[in-house]
């Protein structure tokens, strides 16, 4: 019995990784410190963006649901390296829509290839490639201004991620989830002082079913059902360059809120947490253009890989 579990764990920590950062064994791919410092507002005003994101992630802790390191039935403990690209682009409009808001929509294509080690008959995978879309209408409010400056903005997005990624239900690592789901967020700048600002992006997550799961994982089911959970990017960073350089600190927060469901009923023991953190920089070469580097440690995983993750970003305004 106890290396049938071992079985069936180490089948879903593989279910983990996908394109835009590492998955967890039910939950779809989210933002886990993709986007940081000044996410309350778009850096050059209306207009179009383009960003691309490149991700790289590695962990060799698969953790079970008290957060112990899991092993293969033959006793190897397994390793993955992720290698993540995804590009983005944004329109910001200028008209105001909705209290004050101006409306504008985003766009974002993932791209992922994954080196899992040691290869198995327990773990098998898919071969990486495009991920599931992102899609989102938001409304963005201009800067509250104060008299040296901005010391407020945030914007609301209708986030939805589109099963349109590289699945099947014979793999345990697939590039897509193979199921819709509703990821909405809030995101906001402080600017306690001139130099120095907080920022956050705080996402819901709603999933809707899959109709054909992971053969693997869940043998007998017809469909399942991922649970939903609340995720948090957060930053600080202060002015260290004029107008250059800011440097700072960030990280970020995952927690299941409700069990996943197997052809309806709960099934307990599944739910996923985890919590990174780590040094963070951004470099203004103008007003235009943008490239922010971060790394995070992760820790404090339940039902998930525990490792490290550096996301390097370029944001273009046209």
């Amino acid at each position: 019995m106890k290396l049938m579990r071992n079985v069936i764990l180490s089948g879903l920590c593989v279910a983990l990784l996908c394109a835009v950062t590492a998955r967890g064994y039910d939950l779809p791919s989210v933002n886990l410190g993709l986007t940081s410092f000044f996410d309350g507002g778009p850096p050059a005003g209306p207009g179009f963006y383009f960003t691309q994101y490149f991700e790289y992630y590695h962990a060799n802790k698969f953790a079970d649901n008290g957060g112990n390191t899991m092993s293969l039935p033959s006793g190897d403990k397994p390793s993955v390296e992720v290698f993540a690209g995804l590009s983005q682009l944004i329109y910001q409009s200028d008209q105001k829509v909705l209290l004050g808001g101006k409306w504008g929509l985003d766009f974002i294509l993932p791209a992922v290839d994954y080196d899992l080690e040691p290869k198995n008959p327990w773990l098998t995978d898919n071969g990486g490639g495009i991920g599931d879309i992102l899609v989102g209408p938001y409304l963005q409010w201009d800067p509250i201004m104060g008299e040296k400056g901005p010391i407020f903005m945030h914007r609301i997005e209708f986030q939805c991620i589109l099963p349109t990624g590289s699945y099947s239900p014979n793999e345990d690592l697939n590039a897509g989830a193979n199921f819709f789901s509703f990821n909405p967020y809030w995101a906001g700048t402080w600017f306690v002082v001139p130099k120095w600002t907080l920022s956050w992006r705080a996402h819901y997550l709603w999933n809707d079913e899959n109709d054909s799961p992971d053969a693997h994982v869940f043998p007998t089911a017809r469909k399942t059902q991922a649970g939903q959970a609340i995720h948090l990017n957060w930053a600080a960073e202060y002015e260290v360059v004029e107008k250059r350089l800011n440097v700072g600190i960030n990280g970020y927060f995952l927690t299941q809120i409700t069990d996943t469901q197997a052809d309806g009923q709960d099934v307990l023991g599944r739910r996923e947490q985890v919590i990174g953190i780590g040094p963070g920089a951004v470099y203004h070469f103008s007003k235009d253009d943008h490239l922010f580097c971060n790394t995070y440690f992760e820790m404090d995983a339940r039902n998930r890989t525990e490792g490290q993750r550096f996301v390097l970003r370029f944001v273009h305004h046209f």
